[in-house]
């Protein structure tokens, strides 16, 4: 059996966090539906719909460094804010902080916690599907060197092109969202970053707003010509506490290829998205 125990004491209080998404996913199936609980549901399974959300996504993932004795907790607060350009258009900010929480990743090297390099995606897309059914979107990556201790950080600014393609009906929502990260400026001693971000998704929602998904977000880098390919499942719900729409999930992803001193085996997944529909 795969040991998803942390060793950092903060690792063990965010293991109280899990256990409470987990608590919820299972208690409340059912209870304080909506009448437009699989609508937002469907709304979550697409990257830029034009639904203001902040998901909080827990990961954990063991087996890091060339000595396999690291594990790595990291929690990424995810901001979606869309805003109406004109009737035609939508822009969609998705923001993504990571907060990293590690221990022996290399050896000698302790324990981190501390926030890592944020990105910023902002895509174009158009307000209403294509003929054909398909929503997209399209604009540029930044990624900035806010981490606050070297072995969580890239220590350089990066920039690219980010896009995705999707369609939803019959409850299925399927598609992909790419980036492309090249550094521009940064610390000059750290390698120049020339990486591919592949996500492939499928998910089908149902009338009770249950959502059961399947992904992969795999990196490519171009410099050392490495796949990294994790393979996901997750389960999510839609439900209201009082007034406010949340969406909790939980998953499983396993780490098909990865790096020499990357996460190996099994990781985990839990997340509490709040939503606030217009």
């Amino acid at each position: 059996m795969p040991n998803f125990m942390p060793r950092a004491a903060a690792g063990k209080t965010m293991q109280m966090i899990v256990v409470t998404v987990i608590a919820l996913l299972v208690a409340t199936p059912g209870k304080a539906q909506t009448a437009g609980a699989a609508a937002l549901a469907a709304a979550v399974a697409n990257p830029v719909a034009a639904l203001i959300s902040v998901p909080i996504q827990f990961n954990y993932d063991q087996h890091i460094g060339p000595d396999r004795a690291g594990d790595r907790w990291t929690i990424n607060v995810q901001p979606v804010i869309p805003f109406t350009l004109n009737e035609h258009w939508n822009l969609i900010s998705r923001t993504i902080a990571p907060i990293v929480v590690q221990d022996d990743i290399f050896p000698g090297s302790g324990s981190q916690t501390g926030l890592g390099d944020i990105a910023q995606s902002l895509f174009f897309s158009p307000r209403k599907p294509t003929a054909g059914g398909w929503v997209w979107g399209a604009g540029p990556l930044f990624l900035l060197p806010t981490a606050t201790d070297d072995l969580m950080g890239t220590k350089k600014w990066g920039a690219g092109p980010t896009g995705v393609v999707l369609r939803q009906d019959d409850g299925w929502s399927y598609g992909v969202l790419a980036n492309h990260v090249w550094s521009f400026a940064g610390d000059e001693s750290r390698p120049n970053l020339n990486q591919s971000f592949l996500q492939p998704f499928l998910s089908h929602t149902t009338p009770e707003a249950w959502t059961f998904g399947v992904n992969s977000e795999s990196t490519y880098n171009w410099n050392s010509n490495r796949w990294t390919v994790p393979i996901g499942v997750s389960v999510s719900h839609v439900m209201k506490f009082g007034e406010q729409a949340v969406s909790l999930s939980a998953g499983l992803r396993y780490w098909v290829e990865s790096p020499d001193d990357g996460p190996q085996g099994w990781g985990l997944r839990f997340g509490v998205a709040f939503l606030f529909p217009k």
